[in-house]
């Protein structure tokens, strides 16, 4: 027996993910976290409404959800005000850029991104066979007037831009990207990662019409609705792309439960105001806590602030350990320059409590 016949693509990649989970580090340390401060997770929860839906939805769970994702998207299609065909809805905005990859991408095909950006969609791009282009961020944000560039220099199928960044937590102004649009090639698409939106200024998504061809938009319930665990991401786009989904995706792919929660966690308002204050007081708290440490936060628009640890990044790799070591998850930016920095998210008091006892004897220690 000779076991299974890989394709040659899948042969030539290595058998690695983006993100080491937390879960992981906690069994090699023999230990759990005190602080869970490295996943960008909303530890301020769910709506109490969603909760109560899923809750509700559990006896029913025996049923698969629907696969039309009707009622959430016409929920999302009021909300945005665009029309249902506008909405694709799947598992995170992970799971739509797989698809979105799977119609796009084919072996040799160019894409272009930014050198460090959300390492997900690279995943995506090379187990279809794509090939990366990336080009440096500048000052700490997406280069967009490089990546409308660089896409044209090399014919690239998409271009991947997040709007506010991870890592950085930067941002640019809605109204900016879609005048640099103007040099993205016709036949070119955008994929505008807005995760973060809800927690950015305003202006900060851009204002760009639901049936523009040139780009889809991607939305979350991971971040600051806290439904991570459920896995509940959206598309917003053209009505020929969003139908093309249906070629590729797993119609029966979204969790029943998770539907009714993202529909009430929708609805709930003033529990989305409630954690976006809760965020913005933790960023300040980060950034007090980095400036007394003699370190420099970056302006952040998400729910994660960028410290800048003053040197490389093995320096910050080591201030990164040492804070793991003392039981603070924390992660880090993986190219430079940006790798000089930590990536610290917005926690509960008590969690940045324990990041800011653990942080001097980890400058320390990295120090020495």
């Amino acid at each position: 027996m000779t076991g299974p016949r890989y394709t040659p693509l899948a042969q030539s990649l290595p058998a690695s993910v983006p993100f080491v989970g937390p879960e992981t580090q906690e069994r090699q340390r023999g230990a759990p976290f005190s602080a869970r401060l490295g996943a960008n997770e909303n530890v301020f929860g769910p709506s109490p409404r969603a909760i109560a839906a899923m809750q509700a939805a559990a006896g029913d769970i025996w049923m698969y959800g629907d696969p039309e994702n009707h009622d959430l998207r016409a929920a999302l299609a009021a909300f945005h005000d665009v029309a249902p065909q506008n909405i694709i809805v799947g598992e995170g905005i992970d799971g739509l850029l797989g698809y979105l990859a799977r119609l796009l991408v084919g072996p040799g095909d160019a894409v272009v991104t930014s050198a460090g950006a959300y390492p997900t969609f690279n995943y995506h791009v090379a187990g279809y066979g794509g090939v990366l282009h990336t080009v440096p961020f500048r000052d700490d944000h997406e280069d967009m007037q490089a990546l409308f560039a660089k896409a044209g220099d090399v014919g690239a199928k998409m271009v991947y831009l997040a709007n506010p960044d991870n890592p950085m937590g930067t941002w640019h102004k809605g109204a900016d990207i879609v005048r640099a649009m103007q040099d993205l090639p016709d036949d070119c698409l955008l994929v505008l990662d807005e995760a973060y939106v809800e927690c950015a200024p305003d202006g900060t998504a851009a204002p760009v019409d639901a049936d523009d061809p040139r780009l889809i938009r991607m939305r979350t319930f991971s971040k600051v609705y806290g439904m991570a665990g459920a896995r509940v991401g959206y598309g917003i786009g053209a009505p020929d792309l969003i139908l093309a989904f249906n070629k590729v995706r797993n119609h029966f792919g979204m969790n029943r439960a998770a539907q009714a929660g993202a529909l009430a966690a929708l609805a709930d308002n003033d529990w989305l105001a409630h954690v976006q204050g809760e965020i913005a007081a933790a960023r300040g708290r980060i950034g007090e806590i980095a400036r007394a440490n003699g370190l420099t936060p970056l302006a952040s628009a998400t729910n994660f602030v960028a410290i800048d640890c003053g040197r490389d990044g093995f320096f910050a790799k080591a201030v990164l350990d040492n804070l793991v070591e003392a039981g603070v998850f924390v992660r880090m930016p993986f190219a430079p320059p940006q790798n000089r920095c930590i990536r610290v998210s917005a926690g509960t008091t008590a969690n940045l409590d324990a990041f800011a006892a653990a942080l001097p004897e980890a400058l320390r220690r990295a120090g020495a």
